[in-house]
């Protein structure tokens, strides 16, 4: 694996699949979607060390940082009062640590995870179900939060998809978006952060929407929204393989949307690097639960609420077999 990381063939590993798409899934490591394969080409960024257990406060570097997890109750480290008393929440949240457990299967096609927060008192079930289109094949995610506590909570929410890219790949987002708000830029070369960047182009920085080579070394979090009905999708052009992904939420229920672009510039530890574009449907406009605004949630008590991500794997001429 040429970013340096493995993961091992586990009996715990949960393979879906429709015709030559397959979702490989491990319940065992925060229910990781680990792969997406479509006829052997992968399309998420390969681990950067091997695949291992995770402690309850290791940060995500020191992880193999790849496929795609879920960000709950937050993705940056940060504490929050509660009824209950303070919480301390991780770096990227609680999921991506724990075991989840396998609720449901129907075939071969779908399957339903539920994972367990430790920080704060709520569950997140997740199904996925892949299937066969006249472009390619779409996955589709429901997920439902639950709060299994006595006292309301504070939560937000984020996926951690991160999707390998090459030079000449780009990214797409509705044309009414002109700008986004910088949450961390690496050298701050976008600005520091609540700083405003104009998109696609930026004076200075060129087309943000352009896949760089990993020597620019770029390294941006950036965030677009609230989003209207007609701003909740997003693509990644990728005619290095002859694939678009086509990411589409509702922006009611998630009507922000991170985006992660990262170009050789992170982790920054010694090693391996991400070259990834992760566009992250959220609750949030922030990435700290600690940080509060009108986008802020709070579950009741045994309340629960539901939301749904589809990604479209659209195939072009040209296709690039692995």
């Amino acid at each position: 694996m040429d970013e340096g990381g493995t993961i091992a063939a586990k009996e715990e590993n949960v393979l879906i699949r429709a015709g030559d798409c397959t979702v490989t899934l491990l319940p065992e490591f925060g229910g990781k979607i680990s792969s997406i394969r479509v006829k052997g080409h992968e399309l998420l960024q390969k681990p950067l060390a091997p695949v291992a257990a995770r402690t309850r406060t290791m940060s995500f570097d020191a992880g193999d940082a790849s496929g795609w997890d879920e960000c709950l109750p937050s993705v940056g480290a940060c504490s929050v009062e509660t009824a209950d008393g303070t919480a301390t929440i991780p770096d990227h949240g609680d999921l991506w640590r724990v075991k989840w457990t396998q609720r449901d299967s129907a075939g071969n096609s779908s399957v339903t995870l539920r994972g367990e927060c430790f920080s704060l008192p709520l569950t997140l079930e997740r199904s996925i179900e892949v299937a066969t289109t006249k472009q390619g094949w779409r996955l589709s995610l429901e997920y439902t939060l639950t709060n299994t506590g006595r006292s309301a909570m504070p939560w937000s929410w984020a996926a951690h998809s991160l999707f390998a890219v090459e030079p000449g790949d780009s990214l797409e987002l509705p044309a009414s978006i002109r700008e986004l708000r910088v949450e961390g830029s690496g050298g701050q070369r976008l600005g520091k952060t609540g700083d405003r960047v104009a998109w696609p182009l930026s004076q200075g920085r060129g087309d943000l929407s352009k896949v760089l080579d990993r020597t620019s070394q770029v390294g941006d979090k950036l965030f677009a929204g609230p989003l209207s009905s007609t701003e909740n999708w997003c693509v990644i052009h990728r005619p290095s393989a002859g694939i678009d992904i086509r990411m589409t939420f509702d922006s009611t229920a998630t009507p922000f949307l991170g985006v992660w672009l990262c170009y050789g510039g992170w982790p920054d530890r010694p090693g391996a690097k991400q070259m990834c574009v992760a566009p992250e449907p959220c609750t949030a406009p922030v990435d700290s639960l600690a940080q509060s605004g009108e986008w802020s949630r709070v579950l009741a008590p045994g309340e629960s609420c539901s939301w749904p991500v589809l990604v479209d794997l659209e195939v072009k001429q040209g296709f690039q077999h692995a």
